[in-house]
């Protein structure tokens, strides 16, 4: 890490500190679990999972006795599963974190912020001071205008005018590689979110995003692309992004074509449900309207070809918003997933489509100890994933609500 990168990632961590999730020391023994481990289509039931510094140290079953040097978190038959994973957001700041946490979110893959502020915020889960969810992190959008993103780096201002050449588009990746991303976020289409765009409209050809995967691919840096017309969609697909955001409009031909270079789908259908709120302006609403079922229809059809799905809420956790993953997770069943296809897909697959599926997504000796308790079995009734009752995030107990019940 640079001095400049360094200096800047530990003031953000100082102005953060105050807000740092705590959590007791040592090791935890999670007993009484209908546990779900997000491999196999069946509970195991009466389960208790050993977590020894920050790992799933081991699972046993039945009657187990727990040494004393483990503080008993007793799950009450309540059902244990890994923590979701939300693929596309823009958290930026420590309280959107929290929010995302609390929700059952142990795992986010960014999709741009203005400044830097994800890297941060990795930093600070990874050295503890977070209780997590993790970051795999974007840094600043490549997309044709900048506009106040310029001001995340003082390199940016070069870019302030446009981000269209060769050069230019090299040069907004490598600043993003040499500030720590983990992750290219680039535009395939305008937003759908402005009313004054059409998100059909393409916005970087093939080969500019190209160039835009060739440079990131050199720093071993994959890259997501929003596109929600299908010009865009397959043009990214083309120049080899790794999943594709939205995808509204996408043809059988784009889909079979994702199918075939291994790009994955990161619908997020439900900030497209959102648009059709009174609180959006009244081109979003109608716009939003003809968008769902039009997604949806694709989300099917994406199904049935063989695309895979991981899931993306497109929120920044902000306090009026309740997009949710546990909601998408559901709206995947609604196109055809069976429920157990639909929990993979936010939590093992997903994991897979942020290559951290060799230590969170499941719940297995060795990986990392980020899990969920939740109050219904999540195979029989996929809302019980809204009522999250446990939050455990990189082995630090970050959120306990049962018991319910006092004793004298």
């Amino acid at each position: 890490m640079n001095r400049s990168k360094l200096i800047f990632v530990t003031a953000f961590a100082l102005l953060c500190a105050p807000f740092s999730v705590l959590s007791a020391d040592g090791s935890y023994a999670l007993t009484n679990a209908n546990l779900f481990d997000g491999v196999d289509d069946d509970i195991t039931e009466n389960a208790t999972v050993f977590v020894k510094d920050g790992l799933i140290e081991r699972i046993e079953s039945g009657n187990v006795n727990v040494p004393s040097s483990y503080t008993i978190v007793d799950v009450e038959g309540n059902f244990l599963m890994p923590g979701m994973i939300d693929a596309h957001t823009h958290i930026d700041t420590v309280e959107r974190a929290k929010r995302a946490l609390d929700s059952g979110i142990t795992t986010v893959r960014s999709a741009s912020v203005s400044a830097f502020q994800d890297v941060t915020l990795r930093e600070l889960v990874r050295t503890g001071k977070l209780a997590g969810p993790e970051v795999v992190a974007a840094g600043v959008y490549v997309t044709p205008e900048l506009g106040s993103g310029a001001l995340a780096d003082p390199r940016l201002a070069e870019l302030y005018d446009g981000v269209n050449s060769d050069e230019e588009l090299r040069r907004l990746v490598n600043i993003n590689a040499d500030r720590g991303v983990d992750v290219i976020k680039a535009r395939g289409t305008q937003r759908a979110g402005l009313p004054n765009t059409d998100p059909r409209q393409q916005s970087y050809t093939e080969r500019q995003l190209r160039i835009i995967v060739e440079e990131a691919a050199k720093h071993d840096i994959p890259v997501l692309v929003h596109a929600h017309g299908d010009e865009g969609a397959r043009a990214a697909v083309l120049a080899g992004a790794r999943s594709i955001e939205h995808g509204t409009y996408m043809t059988t031909e784009t889909l079979e074509l994702m199918v075939e270079h291994g790009t994955w789908f990161v619908p997020t259908h439900v900030t497209i449900v959102d648009l059709v709120e009174e609180r959006f302006h009244y081109v979003l609403r109608l716009r939003g309207r003809h968008m769902v079922p039009q997604l949806e229809k694709v989300m099917r059809e994406a199904y049935e070809l063989g695309v895979k799905f991981a899931t993306g809420a497109d929120n920044y956790y902000e306090e009026e918003s309740i997009n949710r993953i546990s909601m998408e997770i559901q709206a995947f069943e609604k196109i055809g997933m069976s429920r157990f296809e639909a929990l993979q897909a936010g939590t093992v697959n997903s994991a897979e489509l942020l290559r951290v599926d060799d230590r969170t997504g499941r719940i297995a000796v060795g990986f990392e100890a980020d899990m969920i308790v939740v109050p219904g079995n999540p195979l029989e009734d996929l809302r019980a994933l809204e009522d999250v009752l446990i939050v455990m995030s990189n082995g630090q107990l970050a959120l306990k609500r049962i018991p319910f019940g006092v004793t004298d």
